[in-house]
């Protein structure tokens, strides 16, 4: 973690100018740093964190939650402040400054935390799953003990009158309802419950795959990849890049972790095991690709000892690995350098590259256990979603219409006959 103030400041500026942000919003944000650092000298801080971070807000603005309905230069300030708090923490920007701190309280909350521990110590789960059911607990626990509720007072109605209550989503009501059931059943395997209470939490038919994934057209790839200036070093980085994304089809995390040691060239093939599913999976290495990165390393990548192939080029992070939002700037910068029709309204990082690349070997006929095994899906049913995007071959499952045999409809027959 880096504390020294001046450093995570140029850290930050540099993931900035990876995202491309615009001139006006960057000087902003710059002088909203610029703020921070005359207070820090004043207070003779030289360190930062999110106890400094939040003590500044609070000096400025009297709250570190962003208020309700705040004006654009408030919301620009606390936007600054966390920016430097989240990629402190993470690496990375958070997606909006929080305007609800989740602090536990009540019996109903101590149990939240309890089995937020057990999920992280037992389950192993990961940071990012634990601070999503995080957020769900801490609705319903606060839910329950600001009605002075214990799990004998729960029902079916109850249930429902709580996701009523929230006006949660169709995929936020379904991921509630899993974390939910969940914890009720560990609540009574544990022997806080007298009944298990989990069977009140009714299903429901809610699926995932029910949306449609945003797709980009081959030609569409092509130019986004053609429109890459390949002479300087971050243009060859930024090329690798965008082909990892659209010919093998790479998450984010994939792109970051992708190191010298999973490349066997004497085979000409690539091998890992996936960061999503930990399942490995092993790529040609294409003739595209193995030029593009050996174009990188003699002539564009910045002399370092990491053991990961593509690295970041400016700043104090120079030499070091790429964070996963680099990536989505990256692919969204090259999307906008294309011109590419409609991009801003659709999803526009990485994984949309991935969902381009398995509907466009649909198109080409591929079958879908090759396509399954090019994704690194392990069950073939996740790739059955493509199908709903071949428009093409949709249609030619549509039945002709019948031909009407009833005088009815035919008009040979008037009503006032029958």
């Amino acid at each position: 973690m880096v504390k020294d103030f001046e450093s995570l400041v140029a850290l930050c500026d540099e993931e900035l100018c990876h995202r491309e942000y615009l001139g006006s919003y960057y000087a902003r944000l710059l002088s909203h740093w610029e703020k921070l650092r005359i207070w820090l000298t004043e207070q003779n801080i030289t360190e930062f964190s999110e106890e400094v971070g939040n003590n500044y807000l609070e000096a400025v603005y009297g709250t570190h939650l962003l208020p309700v309905k705040p004006s654009v230069k408030i919301r620009e300030g606390f936007r600054a402040i966390r920016m430097l708090i989240s990629y402190q923490k993470c690496g990375e920007f958070e997606f909006r400054c929080p305007s609800v701190e989740y602090t536990f309280e009540g019996n109903m909350g101590k149990l939240a935390l309890d089995y937020l521990d057990f999920c992280r110590i037992e389950l192993g789960n990961a940071q990012k799953t634990l601070d999503n059911k995080r957020l769900y607990l801490y609705d319903f626990s606060k839910y329950m003990d600001d009605a002075g509720m214990m799990f004998s007072d729960l029902s079916i109605e109850m249930i429902e009158g709580f996701f009523k209550y929230k006006r949660y989503s169709l995929s936020s009501r379904h991921n509630g309802s899993r974390v939910i059931r969940h914890f009720l059943r560990h609540a009574y395997d544990e022997g806080r419950s007298e009944k298990d209470c989990s069977v009140y939490v009714l299903k429901d038919s809610y699926r995932k795959d029910s949306k449609l994934p945003t797709t980009y057209e081959e030609q569409e790839i092509r130019d986004m990849i053609g429109s890459v200036e390949r002479a300087s070093a971050i243009g060859k980085r930024d090329y690798l890049v965008l082909l990892l994304a659209a010919e093998y089809g790479w998450r984010a995390k994939d792109i970051t972790r992708f190191r010298f040691e999973q490349i066997d060239w004497d085979k000409n093939v690539i091998r890992f095991d996936q960061h999503k599913t930990d399942a490995p999976v092993e790529f040609p290495l294409l003739s595209s690709v193995g030029n593009a990165i050996i174009d990188y390393l003699k002539h564009g990548r910045p002399k370092s000892d990491a053991s990961e192939v593509i690295v970041s080029h400016l700043g104090s992070n120079r030499g070091e690995a790429l964070s996963s939002p680099t990536i989505h700037s990256i692919v969204t910068k090259y999307l906008r350098r294309a011109g590419i029709k409609g991009w801003s309204k659709k999803k526009h990082g990485p994984h949309a590259m991935r969902h381009s690349l398995a509907t466009n070997l649909l198109k080409k006929n591929v079958a879908l256990p090759i396509i399954s095994t090019v994704m690194g899906h392990q069950r073939t049913e996740t790739t059955n979603v493509y199908i709903s995007v071949d428009y093409d071959k949709l249609k030619a499952c549509a039945l002709p219409m019948p031909p009407l045999r009833s005088s009815l409809y035919s008009g040979e027959v008037s009503y006032g006959k029958i």
